[in-house]
């Protein structure tokens, strides 16, 4: 419940959760940063409304500091140079060695955070999945662990729109560094902070998304390139065929002895449909995929084999030779108790189930309940600062924070995180 401790900080905690900020006492590079950083996450942990770092200074304790708590915590939080993500790649490890499985998925999002003004990094009118339209906000793509013995944020960037990429001094001000001020996507950053996590070696079957990433057909194949099996969703605008296509060179080319330069569809080829006709032909087959609080979550399924047909009608180039096992993917719609309908696809095995399907395209529960923990528990959407430095290293804290208490959970120690009801951990798949 927002607004409540996270954990009761009794002495026994206090002492575990210097030992565990010890830990990352080189990341931050001055043994006296390692100090401020269990402050800090001590404040991230006690009651309050509000954790920036303003509200939070009143409320901490600081053995034999008789200086100013709040310039103390303002220079450790935006103005110390300690790389967070050296401190994130430590927070990785040791959370992967207590949770680390074969069967684990990561899964892609982004979080918004409504802001006013303009001079906060990142800040703009701009949709939120989050807030749930256009708003004066930040967005920052996320990566999320999820595996049977615990779940855990991994990795987290602001999105930087073209209102700031297009003006240099802006970013300058913000202290964005050079390497970020160019135009990405958030599908692009997205990638790259798997490539992070994958570097590391974190163990995972396979990655998931929604929508806002999956109906991006580069972020798609960045997936396949890197050897990542998916589901992500799509909008049920996309085209695709019900059955295997069939391709060849136009009968002209070959006549005239040139090199084909395109394969074009056969007139034996049905068109490709929509997504959304093709699911209002498709039967229904309930399934509950787990328990909530107060009875099973359900819905009706559809998982059949499918072939996108993005740009089909101006054919394929003749290095692309048409391989039809190669080019099937498979097609998950989700036809949910309040009415709506989602959509997805997926480069799973041929072999793959609905179970495994559903098993899942539902891990995002975890996104979602992670972020309204880090959020409404830890703080994250609090910060008041501007900088781009700033912003990084208060959100690097409250994923410390939030592992903090992950591993008071492995060792039976209640938090606030049990009162989210436990999810059914994904079914692991035969590839």
């Amino acid at each position: 419940m927002a607004g409540m401790p996270v954990v009761e900080l009794d002495a026994e905690v206090v002492e575990r959760l210097e030992d565990y900020v010890a830990e990352f006492a080189r990341d931050f590079g001055v043994i006296t940063r390692a100090r401020w950083a269990a402050i800090y996450l001590q404040g991230l942990f006690l009651d309050g409304e509000r954790k920036s770092i303003e509200p939070l200074s009143r409320r901490v304790s600081v053995p034999g500091w008789h200086g100013d708590t709040e310039q103390a915590l303002q220079g450790f939080v935006n103005q110390s140079p300690w790389d967070e993500q050296a401190v994130l790649r430590n927070y990785r490890r040791r959370l992967a060695q207590a949770f680390a499985d074969p069967s684990g998925v990561i899964v892609i999002d982004d979080t918004g955070f409504a802001k006013k003004g303009r001079h906060s990094v990142g800040v703009t009118r701009q949709y939120s999945g989050t807030l749930g339209k256009t708003d004066n906000c930040q967005v920052a793509v996320s990566l999320h662990y999820s595996a049977p013995n615990g779940d855990y944020p991994l990795a987290l960037r602001l999105f930087l729109p073209e209102s700031w990429t297009t003006q240099p001094e802006r970013m300058t001000a913000a202290h964005v560094p050079v390497t970020e001020q160019v135009p990405q996507t958030k599908g692009d950053i997205a990638l790259k902070l798997l490539d992070q996590v994958r570097s590391e070696g974190l163990p995972h079957q396979a990655v998931v998304a929604d929508a806002g990433y999956g109906l991006s057909v580069d972020f798609r194949r960045g997936l396949e390139e890197r050897g990542e099996y998916y589901v992500v969703g799509i909008a049920g605008q996309e085209v695709v065929f019900a059955k295997p296509p069939s391709w060849a060179v136009r009968p002209e080319m070959a006549e005239t002895g040139r090199p084909p330069t395109r394969w074009y569809l056969t007139t034996e080829t049905p068109p490709p449909t929509v997504v959304k006709r093709l699911a209002e032909e498709l039967e229904h087959t309930p399934y509950s995929w787990r328990h909530g609080t107060k009875r099973p979550l359900h819905a009706e399924f559809a998982w059949l084999r499918v072939w996108p047909a993005h740009r089909w009608q101006t054919g394929r180039a003749a290095a692309d030779v048409p391989d039809v096992e190669a080019d099937a993917r498979w097609l998950l719609v989700e036809w949910r108790t309040d009415g709506s309908i989602r959509y997805a696809l997926s480069n799973l095995p041929a072999t793959a189930t609905l179970e495994e399907a559903v098993g899942l395209w539902k891990t995002r529960w975890h996104v979602e309940q992670g972020y309204q923990q880090l959020k409404e528990e830890l703080g994250l959407d609090h910060f008041e600062g501007r900088s781009w430095p700033g912003f990084h290293h208060h959100a690097t804290l409250c994923f410390l924070a939030y592992g903090f208490l992950a591993l008071e959970r492995g060792r039976g120690t209640p938090t606030a995180l049990d009162a989210v009801a436990e999810e059914e951990p994904a079914v692991p798949f035969q590839a």
